[in-house]
């Protein structure tokens, strides 16, 4: 049998945890050590017999399975090039990343897939660091690395609002539909967390985004945070490790279209990172946050308005245009959505005055 190398590979296996500190205690009993590194967000023993690097990550194994990954750490850079160069030799297709900061360390790796879809991680580390790192992992880049004691069918994301607040969250993978438990007008958030990466989803962004504009109260919120891209992809995205998993990366002009013909007013990117995470042909990826509020119906009550500035006017979607320095009156709900953006703080709410004004000479 060949060996993999000629110096001494330390097995490595990650796992998902739903309780990292309560893992902890149990595997430094299990394996009589304690953990090398040990962080709220990721924890690893380094064994020596058997030689292996045991990873903890704060996934809740009820959603994702129990098994994060498998692989291999070398112990030198040339090594890991070899088992890559035979590895494309031999047909199997693998992605590396270089210098990436990830699991509190500085890594060069490659990651590749067995015929049952496990991935693979072969890598070398090249320094510790004081951070968790972002590397290039769908969870870092979609926001799926959920705390797991928030993660139920109610909402996982942090999201503003009183704690009694009623919430749901779509996460990529899971069915795309509301469930049925949650009536017209029941949430007052919904997030969708990486939803629209998952495959085949280009053509649910209308009809998905109606029925969760139909499920939010009026001025509830919708938060979407998914990779875009800045034109449309007419292929299914090849990423890099972990990142694999993305299937479809909508337009990002399509996405805020499709928001907007759901109904949803207010709508911002509250993260829209100026270099791209990932290249597709073309076609720049970003990590893109957006929110949305779904417009009260309360046009009875007219409020009188000044624009502050600095733009000579501003146009509401509600299609109200606000010049500069002029009064204007909008609805009591539209303001209410206004004054809970950015834009708030541009707008003078005028107050009636309560008493008259009397002059002296």
């Amino acid at each position: 049998m060949t060996s993999l190398s000629d110096s001494p590979v330390t097995f490595h296996i990650s796992v998902n945890v739903s309780d990292i500190d309560r893992s902890v205690v149990f595997f430094s009993k299990v394996f009589n050590t304690p953990p090398a590194k040990h962080q709220r967000d990721y924890a690893k023993f380094e064994l020596q017999n058997p030689p292996m690097t045991f990873s903890l990550e704060p996934i809740n194994p009820t959603d994702r399975g129990t098994l994060n990954h498998l692989g291999f750490k070398f112990q030198s850079a040339e090594e890991l090039v070899a088992v890559q160069r035979r590895l494309e030799i031999a047909g199997i297709r693998s992605e590396r990343e270089e210098g990436v900061e990830c699991c509190y360390s500085r890594q060069t790796k490659f990651w590749l897939h067995d015929p049952d879809g496990t991935l693979w991680e072969m890598y070398i580390l090249e320094g510790d660091i004081e951070h968790r790192g972002a590397g290039q992992s769908a969870d870092s880049v979609m926001g799926t690395d959920v705390p797991p004691q928030l993660a139920s069918n109610s909402m996982a994301c942090d999201v503003p609002g009183p704690e009694r607040a009623s919430r749901w969250q779509h996460r990529l993978g899971s069915p795309l539909e509301i469930p049925v438990d949650y009536a017209e007008a029941s949430l007052d958030n919904v997030a969708l967390q990486g939803t629209f990466n998952g495959p085949d989803t280009e053509g649910q962004l209308e009809p998905f985004l109606k029925s969760a504009a139909t499920a939010l109260k009026p001025g509830g919120t919708l938060y979407i945070h998914c990779l875009t891209a800045d034109r449309h992809l007419d292929e299914v995205p090849e990423l890099p490790g972990p990142a694999s998993v993305v299937k479809s990366v909508p337009c990002l002009n399509s996405l805020i279209d499709a928001i907007e013909i759901a109904g949803l007013s207010s709508v911002r990117l509250t993260t829209y990172r100026p270099r791209a995470c990932f290249t597709a042909g073309d076609a720049e990826l970003r990590e893109t946050k957006i929110e949305a509020i779904k417009p009260v119906n309360n046009h009875a009550e007219m409020v009188p308005v000044v624009f502050r500035g600095p733009f000579p006017e501003i146009k509401l979607d509600s299609e109200d245009v606000l010049r500069r320095g002029r009064r204007t009156e909008l609805p009591r709900g539209v303001v209410d959505e206004l004054k809970t953006t950015p834009m708030g703080d541009l707008i003078v709410v005028l107050e009636a005055a309560t008493s008259p004004i009397s002059w002296t000479a």
